[in-house]
């Protein structure tokens, strides 16, 4: 009789823990595709599930089950051209334990109004609704995100709270659990946002595994800052990358970095040194590029006033603000619109 080694009596329990795991509650997922939808986002949240519900990578639906869903059939396109066929109709939301609505390029295409019924249907019913990459747009546009907190991406957070001003959105964090409302920020994160589904219904031992499989690595938790703020600077301390978020995230406020020392947790001379050492500026210079970089996007992607737009970045006088983005960016915000507009008429030209 073969005596089993240490190793291979460690690969047992393992594989025993694994069926005994599997053989409680399945986590069942529904998922809707946006037109134009990311495909990370799609991919990685489905295969964390498909990795968790089956022994090995034998992909059968058994700890996990996992459908999408369309109200006319027909494939769904993602920003990258790949086309994926819907499994299911429209069918009952309690079905699910989740539906996640997966979201795409902001192009202005609205979703099926079937799909807007749906999503009104399975909120009446309580079921929890997820929003990955840009999905947070979505819910948010139905009125799915009042009295609850969303997270969104550092890429889109600017047009998220110009869009959404009343929803309270955060950039800094990987995903958001507020009661029946999960956000997630897209990209690798959704992996992390699938695993902890899988530790809740399924347990921790197949939320680990679907991740080392796709070398992701330890586990990422919800308050896991996202890597990096939408002005592209890097820094590497921790204090400072939440201090740079912080900042974001009150871009019209009048924010003194004693308040943002006291949020990051040091003082503001601390704050001061951190700042110098990893970004060679202050945290007030950080501030004003982030704020001057912010007003330079708007301008070329929504028609406010350039009044408007200051007050968003958090200038209150427009001489100030028209003298500060002409020394950034060499010419003044007006003319910057400007150019902008005749862009705008070039491109939709009827030639």
């Amino acid at each position: 009789m073969h005596k089993l080694s240490k190793p291979e009596i460690r690969l047992t329990r393992t594989a025993a823990l694994a069926r005994t795991e599997m053989a409680k509650k399945k986590l069942s997922i529904g998922f809707i595709l946006c037109p134009n939808f990311t495909l990370l986002a799609f991919s990685g949240f489905v295969d964390t599930l498909r990795l968790a519900a089956d022994e090995g990578d034998g992909s059968r639906q058994i700890g996990c089950s996992w459908s999408i869903m369309s109200p006319d059939g027909l494939p769904i396109r993602a920003s990258c051209g790949v086309q994926v066929s819907p499994t299911l109709a429209l069918v009952q939301p309690q079905q699910f334990d989740y539906i996640v609505v997966v979201g795409g390029v902001l192009d202005g295409r609205d979703i099926h109004v079937g799909l807007k019924d749906y999503l009104r249907e399975a909120d009446r019913l309580s079921v929890p609704l997820i929003a990955v990459c840009t999905g947070c747009f979505v819910l948010a546009k139905l009125g799915l995100f009042e009295g609850r907190r969303c997270c969104v991406s550092w890429f889109h957070i600017v047009e998220f709270m110009h869009r959404h001003p009343e929803v309270q959105s955060t950039c800094e964090e990987l995903f958001v659990i507020d009661r029946d409302r999960i956000s997630c920020a897209g990209g690798a994160s959704v992996m992390h946002l699938a695993a902890h589904l899988v530790d809740q219904h399924c347990g921790p031992s197949l939320a680990s595994k679907a991740l080392r499989i796709m070398i992701e690595g330890e586990r990422r938790t919800p308050i896991a800052l996202q890597p990096q703020p939408l002005c592209g600077v890097k820094a590497s301390d921790f204090r400072v990358r939440k201090a740079m978020l912080l900042m974001e995230r009150t871009l019209s406020e009048a924010v003194s970095m004693e308040f943002i020392a006291l949020h990051v947790g040091v003082s503001r001379r601390q704050l001061e040194r951190l700042f110098k050492l990893q970004l060679n500026q202050t945290p007030s210079e950080f501030q004003r590029m982030l704020r001057l970089k912010t007003a330079h996007e708007l301008l070329a992607n929504c028609d406010e006033s350039v009044a408007d737009i200051a007050l968003q970045c958090g200038f209150t006088n427009s001489s100030h603000f028209s003298a500060s983005f002409r020394a950034k960016f060499g010419r003044s915000p007006s003319f910057a619109r400007a150019r902008t507009e005749n862009t705008k008429t070039y491109l939709h030209m009827d030639l």
